[in-house]
């Protein structure tokens, strides 16, 4: 008999009504047959031999144990043990599958093939979880079913748990039952299982907490187990989906992504970066201040870490921190050093810092020798909420290490200079995003990224501006939990975007929506030169304001829109307006409108020679524009108190038909 045939028909032969299911054993609803044997009998009776190790004080287990890994790393063993420490139901998922099946699971992978089993597997797996708490070990290839992992992620107050021996350890246990591992049964156990260690790492690390497992006794393991749970603080896994490439296979992991978000990550670095490396060399480029703070910190996490292709060599290369340095000139030097480490295209490149970090790294990985693979470890609210997703990377043009500001040319145009005018879209490996590392941040850097979160939230999530509006000033004084929510909050937004719109191509609205303000905004960046005087979120706060102003002109958003917008930023004492910048120059110079005008011109955004904008219909709604006219836009700015260019009188123009409205509240 199959041991998957259908579930069985109601009395008579007949099939059960329609919208009725067959309660009578929930392992036919899995399309097993139920034998009468009852899970782990005879096994649990063994295990309660077992002495148990003392329960460590402060440890409250998670409601669901999923213990993951490889054949023979003990998996049922220390299951067991954790079930009766905790006082929890033990399951042991294979032997699940036998008793409804009726036979082995080496029979069901001769039979029916490994691909079946796993189908079957993934439906008993379901259903054990709802079943209620207790300790799941699984089988080692089930977690690589990826609606398998899903499903576990999202049962509630689940805790995955990487069983990971040394694969002489794992062999020594396997080889006495060689018959009862499929997967063994033919090719040699220890070249199969070195694949296999291979292949199921990167799966293996997605699990909440690693733990290392040897010789020692079970009731160490147990004991390592229970330290782990101790510590353990939750992640949160965002998964940026992209579009398959030339060479791609669909649903291959290449083709996205994870953003993982929590505390102390940093800590657990080998744990969760190791698996993603591509070779055995690692280069972290940091700046000087990152350095001092949170170098120390990953290098710990990484300490002697091994991957498949040897022991984990580690080099670091640091730059000045700043906008000042995200140049062509800091870009040469770094990529000398690179080089100069003798790299190869398995070399994993791992940015720690914040955005200029992050860009400038990100820039070497897409063109050092073709491409070579990035991790994003942003340590700034800014870099965390926005620039470390998405992939787009590169250099400013017109500044240098000085933070000079770009050439004029005779004739008052601004020569050449811009923000990202040289770059490229590189995707990450992964993000890593520690929220402890927020903790060290000065107000300024924290005002300055919680721009893009309102930012995000005025694109397309009236829901996350409530949030800001009511959490907002506790978020700016550092509360931990608040920005952790705040960072997976806009990760999961910008995530959705970027997956629907990778490179930004959409011919309306897309990925081009996350740069509301930021036509203003890079304007203003450029004319003040990169030097630091004006940060990119205190830029992107002023051009949200403005973009939301020039709607309201336009007649296409309500005036009290921008009065909600206005009094939030200012209650939080941000920057709304170019009154609120700092001087531009020592004798007190105003910006001129037709050099921000140049800016604009140059911007990356502008297509067929027009000027493309972001603008609201309303907090929430953004789209698009290239229809705001060059006049309309010199006179506005003007309004606002640039200077206008001599010999040019700005005159007020007839504004285009929209929603009638008040005026425009002054700012």
């Amino acid at each position: 008999m199959s041991p998957h045939p259908p579930p069985r028909p109601g009395r008579a032969g007949r099939p059960p009504a329609p919208g009725r299911s067959d309660k009578r054993d929930p392992a036919r609803r899995d399309g097993y047959r139920k034998t009468g044997r009852k899970p782990g009998k005879g096994q649990l009776k063994t295990a309660g031999t077992t002495p148990l190790p003392d329960p460590l004080p402060g440890v409250r287990p998670p409601r669901i144990l999923v213990l993951v890994g490889l054949m023979g790393v003990g998996k049922t063993t220390l299951g067991r043990l954790l079930a009766r420490l905790y006082n929890l139901p033990f399951i042991d998922v294979d032997a699940e599958i036998e008793r409804a099946a009726g036979c082995t699971v080496a029979e069901i992978f001769s039979r029916h093939g490994e691909a079946h089993f796993r189908a079957g597997e993934h439906r008993v797996i379901r259903r054990l979880l709802r079943s209620g708490p207790c300790v799941l070990a699984t089988g080692g290839g089930a977690w690589m079913n990826p609606r398998t992992r899903q499903v576990i992620r999202a049962t509630p107050g689940t805790c995955t748990i990487w069983l990971r021996a040394p694969l002489e350890v794992l062999l020594r246990r396997v080889l006495h039952k060689r018959a009862e591992r499929p997967l063994l049964a033919e090719a040699d156990p220890a070249e199969t299982l070195k694949k296999l260690a291979a292949a199921r790492a990167p799966f293996y690390a997605e699990a909440d907490l690693t733990i290392d497992c040897g010789d020692e006794s079970v009731e160490q393991g147990v004991t390592l187990i229970q330290q782990g749970l101790k510590n353990f603080a939750p992640l949160e896994r965002l998964t940026v989906r992209l579009g398959d490439k030339p060479g791609d296979k669909p649903g291959e992991k290449e083709s996205s992504y994870d953003i993982l978000t929590g505390s102390g990550l940093l800590e657990r670095a080998r744990d969760l970066l190791v698996p993603h490396l591509k070779g055995a060399h690692a280069v972290i480029v940091t700046d000087e201040t990152v350095a001092g703070l949170h170098l120390d910190t990953l290098l710990d996490g990484l300490k002697d870490a091994e991957t498949p292709f040897g022991k984990l060599r580690i080099d670091v290369l640091t730059l000045p921190p700043g906008e000042s340095s995200k140049t062509l000139a800091q870009y040469s030097r770094l990529m000398g050093q690179l080089l100069g480490l003798g790299i190869d295209r398995s070399t994993t490149l791992i940015a720690l810092g914040g955005g200029v970090v992050g860009d400038l790294t990100g820039f070497m990985a897409a063109t050092a020798m073709r491409g070579l693979p990035f991790i994003q470890i942003p340590t700034t609210l800014l870099a965390q909420v926005d620039s470390s997703v998405g992939g787009k990377t590169g250099v400013n043009l017109g500044s240098n290490e000085a933070g000079e500001a770009p050439e004029e040319a005779e004739d008052g145009r601004v020569a050449g200079g811009g923000k990202n005018l040289i770059g490229a879209f590189w995707q990450p490996v992964l993000v890593l995003a520690d929220t402890s590392v927020l903790a060290t941040l000065p107000k300024r850097q924290l005002k300055a990224g919680y721009a893009e979160i309102v930012k995000s939230a005025a694109i397309a999530d009236p829901d996350l501006l409530a949030w800001c509006e009511r959490h907002g000033r506790a978020l700016l004084e550092g509360t931990p939990a608040l920005l952790a929510e705040a960072v997976r909050r806009s990760c999961a937004f910008k995530a959705r975007v970027v997956s629907a719109d990778e490179r930004e191509s959409a011919s309306a609205d897309g990925r081009a929506l996350l740069n509301l303000g930021h036509t203003f905004g890079h304007a203003l960046e450029a004319e003040y030169g990169f030097d630091g005087r004006l940060l990119h979120g205190e830029a992107v706060s002023i051009g949200m304001v403005m973009a939301l102003e020039m709607s309201v002109r336009l007649g296409l958003a309500p005036p009290q829109d921008l009065q909600r917008l206005v009094d939030h930023l200012r209650s939080l004492e941000m920057p709304v307006s170019l009154h609120d910048l700092p001087p531009l120059g020592e004798r007190g110079e105003r910006l001129e409108a037709e050099k921000l005008l140049e800016h604009m011109r140059r911007d990356k955004k502008a297509r067929h020679g027009r000027l493309s904008f972001v603008l609201l219909r309303r907090l929430g709604e953004a789209f698009t524009s290239s229809e705001v006219e060059a006049g309309a836009l010199y006179e506005y700015l003007c309004s606002k108190g640039c200077v206008p260019r001599e010999g040019r009188t700005p005159r007020q123009r007839p504004v285009k038909p929209g929603k009638p409205g008040k005026p425009a509240p002054e700012l």
